[in-house]
């Protein structure tokens, strides 16, 4: 092992598609991999939540991530894939086109978000990985939901 791979420790993502652009989150914050069902929309919520799905007796809600990101609303269809993640202590649903891979990178691998991102992009995506001539965007989980004491503003 050399002195430079030492120093930076290994994380498992999982990566997915979202359009033609391709997105990761860490894969321990990963609970299941399922088929899309449709969801039961739920009054005056954000229009990146698409509604809840019964998860095994539980209420699951479900963001469309691309209209999250502030990409195009999603249309499903039986193709598309829901990611049942953990953010904080809630379980939630997300919405993507595909799921890609499972990639184990160091972090000394991620770059940092280019300072001319718009404040959007970087209140979203933690880092950049590029990996046989694909560009991939790490998310922030954690800034998926809605800040609830904003909202209630």
């Amino acid at each position: 092992m050399t002195p430079s791979s030492s120093n930076s420790a290994l994380r498992e993502l999982i990566s997915f598609q979202i359009g033609e652009q391709e997105f990761c989150v860490d894969i321990m914050s990963v609970r299941e991999i399922r088929g899309w069902t449709p969801a039961t929309p739920l009054p005056r919520t954000p229009v990146f939540v698409r509604g809840v799905i019964n998860l095994r007796g539980a209420v699951l809600p479900i963001v469309d991530l691309g209209s999250r990101l502030g990409l195009q609303m999603t249309e499903p269809t039986e193709r598309h894939v829901i990611i049942v993640t953990r953010i904080e202590e809630q379980l939630v649903g997300l919405l993507v086109d595909a799921v890609c891979d499972i990639i184990t990178v160091r972090d000394d691998q991620i770059q940092s978000t280019p300072d001319v991102a718009s404040d959007l992009v970087q209140q979203f995506v933690k880092g950049i990985l590029s990996m046989d001539g694909r560009m991939i965007s790490l998310i922030y989980l954690e800034r998926v939901l809605p800040d609830r004491e904003a909202e209630a503003a």
